[in-house]
């Protein structure tokens, strides 16, 4: 198959979930199919990696583009019938060189990553097939960020406008897509709720690099002596700065009169002010973005993932895992993952009962070693991203009833695997 895959960004370096996501997923794409990339640059970042692309894609075209400004909220906002969320991503030069692209080449169909790109296929293009692939649901997304968020009354009502017009938007990304493919099941049940219940999904969860993250290759690494937490992520997220939050509201001063030698390490590029002033508590350590996680994760005995806001990709869970370091999440932090609770995780969605498990584990190396030897076996069976790559794979021949497979290519994604790190 002839495929156009077209993302809102350059996911290089692959240092963020969504990048790692998008790279490894592309890269299964061009191993089974000719792939053509088209991927939006803002404000000219991240030019320079064509060539990362140029290696396993047929054709690579960036499009360096800048946000048009926020409208005002009359008129140019309360009077146009689609989420301001989504036309800021409306932009001339993208919409000129995707015409140009779809007039050049006779495309089988074509895969978008995040639904702010499907506008240039609604009312236009219509009768190319189009796979929407998304790391979170937007409606189901910005509903839990109103939940837990805290945002101004003004900002809530804002909300509320744009919550409705997504809604219609969604539906109409719903009508249009051949495809929607999902981090999770409950992504899966929310859309078949809402949005439209017969719709064709396809739930692949996010996966690891085995190689990479291999427990032997950091296994020189010792935990730290003192009981030390990981929290893991990008630190200018919503969710994970919520997570945060409401870890240290409810729960670091109990964990710590139960544990008081304890540690804590939030790793993930951009920390905001708030993140930042976090470090100024005893024994608590911001680190900021790290050249390499693995020391890490590897120096923690427990990585914990508090999130109350779903979506994204838990890529930081898999990883861990893998690393052979176990990780107590909440339930909505572990979705799409199918891990069993007390066998391959501990799962908590009060404060008291994560700071329990918290608390179990840190105090019982029984079941640390238990959690990580059974935690890695899950990811080699269940999560890497050959054996995802291959889910995708298979829902395109389900729909389109053909592969091209191309073994050169295929050796071509092989070597880049190193290059992603």
């Amino acid at each position: 198959m002839r495929l156009l895959v077209f993302y809102p960004y350059i996911p290089y370096p692959p240092d963020r979930g969504a990048y790692h996501r998008a790279f490894q997923l592309l890269k299964a794409l061009a191993a089974a199919h000719d792939v053509d990339l088209l991927a939006l640059a803002e404000n000219g970042d991240g030019l320079q990696h064509r060539a990362v692309f140029a290696q396993f894609c047929h054709r690579v075209e960036f499009v360096p583009f800048h946000h048009p400004p926020w409208p005002k909220l009359f008129p140019g906002r309360l009077l146009n019938g689609w989420p301001s969320t989504t036309t800021h991503w409306s932009i001339p030069a993208v919409a000129e060189k995707l015409d140009e692209l779809l007039r050049a080449t006779p495309y089988d169909a074509a895969h978008i990553e995040d639904i702010v790109l499907a506008q240039y296929f609604l009312g236009r293009h219509v009768t190319l097939p189009l796979i929407s692939d998304r790391t979170r649901v937007d409606l189901f997304y910005q509903l839990m960020e109103q939940r837990h968020m805290g945002f101004s009354w003004r900002n809530r009502l804002l909300n509320l406008e744009n919550l409705a017009k997504l809604w219609r938007y969604e539906r109409a990304v719903g009508r249009r897509s051949m495809l929607e493919v999902v981090c999770g099941p409950d992504d899966e049940r929310f859309l078949r709720r809402f949005i439209r219940p017969r719709a064709q999904i396809a739930v692949i969860p996010n996966g690891v690099d085995l190689d990479y993250f291999d427990p032997q290759v950091t296994a020189e690494i010792p935990r730290d002596p003192p009981p030390t937490l990981l929290f893991c992520g990008a630190m200018d997220y919503n969710p994970n700065v919520d997570a945060m939050r409401w870890y240290f509201a409810a729960m670091h001063q109990p964990l710590r009169r139960l544990v008081p030698n304890l540690r804590l390490l939030i790793v993930g590029k951009d920390p905001t002010p708030e993140v930042r002033r976090w470090s100024d508590l005893e024994n608590v350590t911001v680190t900021g973005g790290v050249p390499d996680v693995r020391p890490f994760y590897r120096r923690a005995w427990a990585q914990i993932v508090p999130l109350r806001i779903g979506g994204g990709t838990r890529l930081k869970i898999v990883e861990s895992l893998a690393l052979g370091t176990p990780v107590i999440s909440t339930t909505i932090g572990a979705q799409g993952l199918n891990l069993r609770h007390n066998e391959e995780i501990l799962l908590a969605d009060t404060a008291p009962n994560f700071v329990r498990e918290c608390e179990r584990l840190l105090k019982d190396s029984v079941l640390h070693k238990s959690l990580a030897h059974a935690g890695r076996r899950a990811v080699e069976a269940r999560l890497s991203w050959p054996m995802l790559g291959k889910q995708l794979c298979d829902w395109y021949e389900r729909l389109f009833g053909i592969v091209t497979k191309r073994p050169s290519v295929a050796r071509n994604v092989d070597q880049l695997q190193s290059q992603a790190h």
